[in-house]
């Protein structure tokens, strides 16, 4: 289950709008910049060649990336999903002690201050196939935590 890039639409959807950004609009743009900077003589001491050639690098980086988890992608949508136990794509209310909310999505879309944590996170990992009512204990970097499980719904995830 490891090799898996999960993910919800929502979060396919801004990796491909990203890479289309950066194709599309960011890299030609900085390949213009670097191509006037060419042509204004000693690149050495050019801050805009070398700059805008650095830049490119990180570009075509990022595009290379993006491109590889955009083919490996798995998209699972959470609201054709149900049941009770936890799974990907699940939101989740647990209580530690006062009432918080996850949402389980994949590693390219996790967003902790807006409860989005990954599928391979020790709280999701812990999380993981249980139900309402159960108390699911997790190590964090503190040390052992204990949650108890309030509800598991299946929904779009905002």
């Amino acid at each position: 289950m490891s090799d898996k890039n999960y993910i919800t639409p929502s979060g396919l959807k801004a990796l491909t709008q990203e890479f289309n950004y950066l194709k599309g609009t960011e890299r030609p743009e900085v390949t213009r910049v670097v191509s006037w900077a060419a042509g204004n003589g000693d690149r050495s001491e050019n801050g805009d060649y070398i700059y805008g050639k650095k830049r490119l690098r990180e570009i075509d980086s990022r595009l290379r990336f993006l491109a590889k988890r955009i083919e490996s992608a798995e998209v699972i949508d959470p609201s054709s999903l149900g049941g009770t136990k936890v799974r990907f794509g699940a939101t989740v209310n647990y209580a530690d002690p006062e009432e918080k909310v996850v949402y389980i999505v994949g590693e390219d879309e996790i967003e902790p201050g807006s409860g989005k944590i990954s599928w391979k996170s020790p709280l999701a990992k812990a999380l993981m196939n249980k139900e309402e009512g159960d108390i699911v204990e997790f190590m964090t970097p503190k040390g052992a935590c204990e949650v108890e499980i309030l509800k598991v719904t299946y929904k779009a995830i905002p």
